[in-house]
């Protein structure tokens, strides 16, 4: 037994030399068993252990009287004993799900803290086996089935992963009496109410009996095959999202992400489905909730023939325009946002509201040496004859029936026209900017200076319209 965890923890490279390793104790056979085998196994790499203990508060006396057996535990040992309290029965929601999320805050906490550099917790192949059928059942893909993964990015480390729940105890019976074993029996793991248990109690033992008495290994084993694939697609994955994700405004907690749609309709479709899962996780920081049925709307939206339309899934809305996808959170729709309107003085400079830009006026003489941008179809200046205008400017957001003539065209159009025409997505259009000389637009982002008021070759004094990067402040 022994042996085979230590096999297992040189396989997945669990430990280094020295560490210090906090043990998660609950009190169960489990957690018990691996706090046992670890100090048996400590010395191979001169590891430090300590235990750690969270009294999830659910179960009254009973919780109390865990947290007092791990505590005499970790005693006996020599061992030093953290212990954390939650209240998790006041958590919204499913009870499971938070108290996961409050071990794992505390087990982050135990390793900012500079307490362990990894977390070993007991979860065995019996477990591994419950969970990969749990996500099968409820339609989970590759990235579901490679189950409780060994080793994790947060240092968490599972050393009974490979080994049986019935191992379990027999390894604990197995030691000398004198060493005085022993477990607590936590009763809600009896409690049919939670599907795991009746996945444990009910489903595995029926497929075991009917269908195949090596079911455990066998989910395991596919467990393993689902990882060692996942190992594969995350590289692949990292390489298309570097060469196909556009990262928008990601600042402040707040961005989206830019995928073209021919993109996703040329790969391969399995790596179209990733690419997408990628784009909603990046957002969202999760894909809790996301099923296949969100990512075959989002590749069918990708796939329509129009350029237009608009898939939510949970927490996200997914928008088309034109060859554009663009993921990000849900919020008001933009418009009811885009609605600026302020004094121009010049030389000023105005910060556009939901953008990274501003917009910066400058006032410059007309000399010889001075040139008059070749293309007024520029988004990043425009030149405007300053002797034209009244000087009572302002800048905003463009309205719904807003028209102008930009220099070059042969007459007026509508800036809603302009915008399908350069071909400009529809989430970018909300704050797009206009510079106006009372009713008049006197310049457009992208379009350029009306043709009434644009700087020629007898201009005098010249307004110079100019976007810069605007500068984010941490926080």
């Amino acid at each position: 037994m022994l042996n085979r965890i230590a096999q297992t923890i040189e396989r997945y490279r669990m430990f280094e030399a020295g560490q210090k390793v906090g043990v998660a104790v609950s009190g169960g056979a489990d957690s018990v068993c691996l706090l046992h085998a670890l100090v048996e196994l400590a010395p191979r790499w001169s590891l430090r252990l300590s235990v750690l203990h969270l009294d999830h508060q659910l179960r009254g006396r009973e919780s109390r009287e865990d947290a007092t057996f791990v505590r005499e535990l970790a005693r006996n040992l020599g061992l030093p004993f953290v212990i954390r309290e939650a209240d998790i029965a006041s958590s919204p929601g499913n009870l499971e799900q938070a108290a996961r999320r409050a071990r794992l805050a505390f087990f982050r906490d135990v390793v900012a803290a500079g307490g362990a550099d990894r977390v070993a917790v007991g979860h065995t192949r019996s477990d591994q086996a419950e969970t990969v059928l749990y996500r099968f059942l409820r339609g989970s893909g590759t990235a579901g089935l490679s189950g409780i993964r060994p080793v994790t990015s947060q240092g968490i480390v599972r050393p009974l992963i490979e080994v049986d729940r019935s191992q379990v105890t027999q390894f604990l019976s197995s030691f000398p009496a004198s060493r005085g074993i022993s477990w607590r029996e936590d009763s809600s793991n009896s409690d049919p109410a939670f599907a795991r248990n009746r996945i444990r109690h009910r489903l595995l033992p029926q497929l075991v009996r009917e269908w195949n008495p090596a079911i455990v290994q066998t989910l395991a084993n596919t467990a393993d095959w689902a990882l060692a694939e996942e190992a594969y697609w995350k590289t692949e994955i990292d390489r298309l999202a570097a060469l196909h994700l556009t990262a928008e405004h990601f600042t402040a907690g707040r961005g989206a992400i830019l995928v073209r749609a021919d993109t996703l309709t040329a790969l391969p479709l399995a790596a179209a489905r990733r690419l997408v899962r990628r784009a909603l996780e990046l957002v969202k920081t999760d894909l809790l909730g996301i099923d296949f049925r969100h990512v075959s709307e989002i590749l069918e939206l990708a796939a329509g023939p129009t350029g237009t339309g608009r898939v939510q899934v949970p927490q996200l809305d997914i928008c088309r325009s034109f060859k554009w996808l663009r993921v990000s959170r849900r919020s008001r729709p933009p418009a009811a946002m885009a609605g600026y309107r302020w004094a121009a003085t010049v030389p000023g400079t105005l910060e556009v509201p939901g953008t990274d830009f501003a917009i910066c006026l400058e006032l410059i003489e007309k000399t010889e040496t001075f040139e008059v941008p070749e293309s007024v179809y520029n988004s990043e200046m425009g030149c405007l004859d300053w002797r034209r205008l009244s000087g009572s400017l302002e800048l905003r957001n463009w309205k719904a029936g807003d028209q102008y003539q930009p220099s070059g065209s042969t007459g007026e159009a509508k800036i809603k026209t302009l915008f399908q025409q350069a071909r400009i997505p529809v989430w970018e259009r909300a704050y797009w900017p206009v510079l106006t000389d009372g009713d008049s637009i006197i310049w457009a982002r992208h379009f350029g200076p009306a043709a009434a008021f644009v700087a020629g070759p007898g201009s005098g004094p010249v307004l110079r319209i100019r976007e810069m990067a605007r500068e984010v402040t941490a926080g």
